[in-house]
């Protein structure tokens, strides 16, 4: 399996397709780079797609040094990986999670961008959950302490479900992603490993803007954690952006996506 290493930290990636174009694809929270296996259906003749494993994912380790994850050094690694597979420019897809870390190379290098394919990206805005995790002080650290002994947070599940609070694929989503410890301690350091990515995204527009970059927004219409009206207004402020709403939600918007790019490859269109 192909590794990007610097002191001690490995990003691990997989090849998937056989195009002369380049992609560099970034998963979502609790999956792996496997997931975008579906996308050589839709992609594969066209684009070589490299898919990441995001730290705390898959095969990938982000070294203690190392945290949290600064977008400098995200960017030696990709830098480091461009060099080795003699990549000059490529094009991005991240879903969710992954959105960040596509976010963050068009920050850092926006000139080597072909095209952003961004699916339910987290990093538009920011989820409250993510800032009491990212906060300092006792905020953090009971949620911390919420990895070992979770009884509290299942309850508060149990009332928010009880009184129709949070709509329940909400809850759904945040039982399965707490339900073992293991599964907990990966919330933490994500959140918590990944608080440095956050961006102006008017910055981000301006760069995509400039360089000419063509923006492509898919979003589910069921999607209760990357709700479509919060990042609409994004879209519309790019020159060459895109937005596409699928019947669906947030689980399964990846695999619908490769869907319908499918579709679109076998009916002759982009």
């Amino acid at each position: 399996m192909p590794y990007v290493i610097i002191n001690s930290s490995k990003l691990h990636y997989r090849v998937i397709g056989h195009g002369s174009r380049v992609m560099l694809a970034f998963h979502g929270y609790g999956q792996n780079s496997a997931y975008y296996h579906p996308m050589e259906q839709a992609l594969g003749n066209d684009y070589t797609i490299y898919a990441f494993d995001l730290f705390f994912h898959g095969r990938s380790h982000l070294h203690k040094r190392s945290m949290p994850l600064s977008k400098k050094f995200l960017q030696q690694l990709i830098e480091h990986f461009l060099e080795k597979e003699q990549v000059q420019r490529f094009s991005l897809m991240g879903f969710s999670m992954g959105g960040k870390f596509a976010l963050t190379l068009v920050e850092c290098m926006p000139e080597k961008i072909e095209e952003l394919f961004l699916i339910a990206p987290d990093g538009i805005r920011t989820s409250f959950w993510y800032n009491i995790a990212t906060y300092p002080g006792w905020l953090q650290q009971l949620f911390k302490r919420t990895v070992v002994k979770p009884d509290m947070f299942f309850g508060l599940l149990r009332m928010l479900d009880k009184y129709n609070m949070v709509h329940k694929s909400l809850l759904r989503f945040a039982h399965y992603q707490m339900d073992s410890t293991s599964k907990r301690l990966r919330v933490y350091r994500s959140w918590v490993g990944f608080r440095e990515l956050n961006f102006d995204i008017r910055k981000i527009v301006r760069l995509l803007n400039k360089h000419h970059v063509a923006v492509t927004m898919f979003l589910g219409e069921y999607d209760q954690i990357i709700a479509p009206k919060r990042v609409g207004v994004f879209v519309d402020a790019l020159d060459k952006g895109e937005l596409v709403v699928l019947k669906t939600g947030h689980s399964y918007l990846l695999q619908d996506v490769a869907a319908l790019l499918h579709r679109k490859r076998m009916q002759g269109g982009r």
